[in-house]
Parts: C-alpha cells; sequence; structure tokens
C-alpha cells in the first residue's frame, strides 16, 4: 500500500519539528513544496494537529501502545502519532489512518519495527478516541493534559481567566486559525472577501487569493494584529517608530495615514525580508532601519506615536503556530525594557502604543502598571475588545473573538 502524498508531508515534518527542532510552519512549506493546494491544505491540517495534540497522543500512546515514546525510533515515533491524531481527531477513515502509519514504518527501513506500530495502531483504534474524551480538565494539569498545553500555560490561564474561559481558551487553540486579509489602501484593484463588521479594512476568506496576494492588494493579518495597527491612532502629518516592525503588516497600516514610519528590525534577514514585503505592498514613505530596538542610532527621536509590538510568549496565536506552545516562554524583562526605550523617542506629550500577540497578565496589564505613564482608555472606542478586568485596554482572545489573541494598551508620555 502506498502512503498519500498528504501524509507523507506531514510526516516528513513532524520529523522535523520533533526531532531537529525546526519551526512548523517551514518544515512544512518544504515538505509540502510540490503538492496540489488540496494535499497541502490536508498536510498541513494532519502535521499542524499532530504537533498540537502531542501531549495528549503520547498519553494515549503509553496508556494504549505500552511503550514509553521517547524510547521508540524517531520515525516509528512519528508514524506513531500522526496515525493517532487521526484515529482520536479526525474524521479519516480508520483503515487509512493505520495503514498508511505502518506503510511509513516500512518505508523508513524500520521491518523490525512494522508488526509492533501495527497492534499498536490497531488497539488504539479501538479505545483511543473514547480515552481522549473520558480525560478530565477540572485543574490546570488536567486540562493541560486533556487539550495538550504545557502545565504552565494552563496554569496562567487558570489564574488570569478563571477555569471556564481558560479551558475555551485551550479548546479555541486546539482549532484552525481564522483566515482574514487586509485590504491595502496603498493600490487600487478588486479583492473578493466578506467585510469584518468591527474593523474597516479587514476582509474574511476562504483562503488567500495569491493573485491579489502578489499584486500587493491584500496582506494575511489576523483582526486581533490589525486592531493592534489601528489602536495606534496613526494621523495625517505624523511620524511614527514601529519599533519590532517584521514582517511588515502593521508598519504597512501605519504608512496609509501617516507621513513617515521608521520601521525597526533586529536581525538582518528579517529586515531585508521587512523592505521586500514594504515595497510590494507600495509603502514607500517607510525606512527600514536594521538595529537593535534597545540601541538604537541617537539621530531616531521626537516621534508622533511609537508602536511597540514587542516579543512575547505567542499565548494569543497558538492556533496559527502550532509549536509555539512547546518552544514559548515569557519576556517580560524585554517588553519593559522596550516600553522604555519607546518613552526615550517619542515626543512629550506623545503615544506609545504597547501591543503582545499573548494572552498572559504577566506580560499584558503589570508590564504597562510597571511603566507609570498615563494610560488612555481604548475600550470605550472598541468595547467589543475592551478586557473584562480593565477596561482601558484591549483584550482580543480567541475563544471569544475567534481571532489571534492581542493584548493593546495605549500610554501618554509626559508633556
Amino acid at each position: 500500500m502506498s502512503v498519500s502524498p498528504a501524509r507523507r508531508a506531514a510526516y516528513e515534518t513532524l520529523l522535523r519539528v520533533f526531532e531537529d527542532g525546526a519551526y512548523a510552519d517551514r518544515a512544512l512549506r518544504t515538505a509540502a513544496a510540490q503538492l496540489e493546494s488540496r494535499d497541502r491544505a490536508l498536510a498541513q491540517r494532519l502535521a499542524y494537529g499532530t504537533i498540537q495534540r502531542v501531549r495528549t497522543l503520547d498519553h494515549g500512546l503509553e496508556s494504549i501502545g505500552r511503550r514509553p515514546v521517547a524510547k521508540l525510533d524517531p520515525p516509528v515515533r512519528a508514524a506513531l502519532r500522526l496515525g493517532a491524531y487521526q484515529l482520536a481527531f479526525s474524521e479519516v477513515a480508520t483503515h487509512a489512518a493505520v495503514n498508511e502509519s505502518v506503510e511509513l514504518v516500512r518505508a523508513a527501513r524500520l521491518e523490525r519495527a512494522v508488526k509492533f506500530a501495527n497492534a499498536v495502531l490497531r488497539r488504539l483504534a479501538l479505545g483511543f478516541r473514547d480515552l481522549a474524551e473520558a480525560l478530565p480538565e477540572s485543574t490546570p494539569q488536567e486540562a493541560g493534559l486533556k487539550h495538550s498545553y504545557p502545565d504552565w500555560v494552563a496554569e496562567t490561564w487558570w489564574r488570569d481567566l478563571g477555569a471556564e474561559e481558560a479551558v475555551a481558551l485551550m479548546r479555541a487553540q486546539n482549532e484552525p486559525a481564522e483566515v482574514v486579509v487586509r485590504r491595502s489602501r496603498l493600490k487600487e484593484g478588486a479583492v473578493e472577501g466578506e467585510p469584518d463588521p468591527d474593523l474597516p479594512d479587514a476582509l474574511h476568506v476562504e483562503r488567500v487569493d495569491e493573485q491579489a496576494l502578489e499584486a500587493g492588494l491584500i496582506w494575511p493579518q489576523s483582526r486581533g494584529s490589525q486592531l493592534a495597527g489601528l489602536a495606534v491612532g496613526a494621523q495625517p502629518g505624523e511620524r511614527i517608530l514601529d519599533l519590532c516592525a517584521a514582517p511588515g503588516g502593521k508598519a504597512t497600516q501605519l504608512a496609509e495615514v501617516s507621513r513617515e514610519v521608521v520601521a525597526v528590525e533586529k536581525h538582518e534577514g528579517r529586515a531585508r525580508e521587512l523592505e521586500e514585503n514594504l515595497q510590494w505592498l507600495g509603502a514607500t514613505n517607510v525606512r527600514v532601519v536594521n538595529a537593535d530596538a534597545l540601541e538604537l542610532p541617537d539621530d531616531l527621536g521626537e516621534f508622533d506615536r511609537v508602536l511597540v509590538d514587542a516579543p512575547c510568549s505567542g499565548l494569543g496565536v497558538l492556533a496559527a503556530r502550532p509549536d509555539l506552545r512547546w518552544r514559548s516562554q515569557p519576556l517580560p524583562d524585554l517588553q519593559r525594557d522596550l516600553l522604555r526605550m519607546a518613552a526615550d523617542r517619542v515626543k512629550a506629550g506623545g503615544t506609545i502604543v504597547y501591543s503582545v500577540c499573548t494572552i498572559n497578565a504577566d506580560e499584558n496589564e503589570a508590564i504597562v502598571d510597571a511603566t507609570r505613564l498615563e494610560v488612555e482608555p481604548l475600550g470605550g472606542e472598541w468595547p467589543q475588545f475592551a478586557h473584562p478586568r480593565r477596561p482601558e485596554f484591549l483584550l482580543a482572545t480567541p475563544h471569544r473573538h475567534h481571532t489571534s489573541g492581542f493584548f493593546i494598551a495605549s500610554l501618554r508620555s509626559p508633556q
């Protein structure tokens, strides 16, 4: 029996992610490069779902398969995880999930493991879906196992949101992320999509229109991310500093309104990519500075507004970045340092917008409170996104707003 191209691409992605430490999106891009769009979409669903659910999958493999996952050969481990995901969390036919996973082991020239893999997968087919559904979720640790998150993430959400909201958020981020693009105002042309009722340039689409993307008419950008760009409140004639700008979505948003945007990116390769994206989208009034945001040239100052879209644990974008939950870490020290730099570079009385794509009070309101800067309330302008405990801030969440999670605060520098 042959293995379908989609399953083979998913399997190769799993090997790269779990054995080599590769990023899921890059590994999948390579593995699925030659596939037709339908097969590529299936490969992504299988690979991303397996990576997201791997904690629960390994629990099932060890409970039912009776073999420590860590002691398996990497190709066997990847094949069993892929098969287990299909058996417990997809509508794939059982025979296809079992037989093709076994064929992946055989194709890896591990004939001695073929019988073992077949036996494990057949046992999983009889009971893993029921086992997974029956797992309890009454504590952070239980919910972390059932929905496949590290304990520290489950504990953070339990603390910040309460049990019911935490579980709802875990469930939401195991589902595919929304497909939304932002309509560029810098180029003219017809673009299809369903307009969002809350955000002026957001379009809901079934898939990204590659021709419109190639023409620079659209940019894939979640509503949470677009909200952060809008919250800057850019005005005509202003100079704006985007301290952590790559890949350029928000910088382009700002360029559509303001006179000049200075976009800072620390890493040389990402800075080149940023320049290419800005040129592609027609944002000619953006200047890219390849520098550490904490060590900017002295002449970069007196900005009307500064956007600090800071590096963070990324706990609001786990649906789109399946491997991030296993490598994520909070970055509060860096976030505080970036806000201090922003305060030094903005005009007296200017605006600093702090945004992070995470849902973690230690990286959200605690960071803002530590600055002791005056808060400009945002909840009145976007009440549907107002933070449930601190309505002066915005908090977009996957389980409530069906978009990526973003915390957003607007601060005023002293006069």
